[in-house]
């Protein structure tokens, strides 16, 4: 398969993540399908992606004309199987549990045509872990976005001994088409290199909040003031959503056995709570939504 054959991408997810590949891929000018299981969140999609691009129109980044040519593209299903049956090119964007990840990839396997490429969009979990769910392991391979995608400028893609260097190439042709700066990861390792360095910061962090040598608030003050990162570590989580993490931690601890990967007992206490961060109004730091200024 070449490039120019690639003309549909599904992407299968309409969460956080999900919606705004799939708008990267519209405005790419691919043929785009996003599919949820739920409906609600296929409108809370849409409704997010019309706000977002409208503001884009208002700061001259889009013309209208474009914004409407990219949602024209773009298609919105419910349906598995309506997703996967003329797609040339299917980005999963599920939670980030393995045996969620390997059940939608032997689903989409016998859904999907012969050449098609699977991507996973996970930040830890390596494909050669769900390709083997799959008949086509030379086709599977990690195409990880970082949150927002609609902002961030980096695409980790990471082959494993089974994916082929025509998929691998295919996929780094399709972040270039949607204009994503792409890097290839020639070997599996979890976490890839990003999130295993974020992760090193993180596991120090809350070691440090956990043990009392500061609040968490502090320690973030410490890393924008003194680091000069744009937000701190525990903003980080809450932006990113503290389950995400959670799962990365615990996929990261099935795998290695190292008492070290195990989730922090305050990140698993925050989850059992459901104070995940900026999406449920709570997590280390309390959020109120913005009024609609009328």
């Amino acid at each position: 398969m070449k490039k120019e054959d690639i003309q549909q991408i599904s992407v299968i997810g309409a969460g956080q993540m999900g919606h705004q590949i799939a708008m990267l891929c519209a405005l790419g000018g691919y043929e785009t399908v996003i599919q949820d299981v739920q409906e609600s969140a296929l409108e809370k999609a849409e409704a997010s992606l019309r706000k977002l691009m409208d503001k884009w129109v208002s700061k001259s980044k889009l013309t209208e004309e474009q914004k409407e040519a990219a949602f024209g593209r773009l298609t919105f299903t419910p349906s598995l199987e309506q997703a996967a049956a003329h797609a040339d090119f299917i980005i999963e964007a599920v939670v980030e549990k393995l045996d969620v990840k390997r059940e939608l990839f032997a689903k989409l396997d016998q859904m999907a045509k012969p050449h098609a490429i699977f991507a996973s969009n996970s930040s830890t979990i390596v494909n050669s872990l769900i390709a083997s769910a799959t008949n086509r392991a030379d086709k599977v391979v990690n195409m990880h976005f970082f949150f927002p995608p609609l902002v961030m400028d980096c695409v980790e893609v990471v082959m494993s001994e089974d994916t082929s260097k025509e998929t691998a190439d295919l996929t780094m042709d399709v972040c270039n088409t949607i204009n994503r700066t792409a890097v290839l990861l020639n070997k599996e390792i979890s976490g890839f290199i990003a999130n295993r360095i974020l992760g090193a910061l993180q596991r120090e962090a809350v070691y440090l909040y956990e043990e009392g040598y500061a609040s968490f608030q502090d320690i973030d003050t410490i890393c924008r003031k003194a680091l000069n990162h744009p937000i701190g570590p525990f903003e980080l989580m809450d932006l990113s959503g503290i389950d995400v993490g959670y799962y990365v931690m615990q996929q990261r601890y099935a795998e290695s056995g190292d008492p070290a990967d195990k989730p922090f007992a305050c990140i698993e206490q925050k989850v059992r709570q459901g104070d995940l961060g900026r999406k449920t109004g709570k997590g280390w730091y309390t959020y109120q939504k913005e009024e609609v200024k009328k």
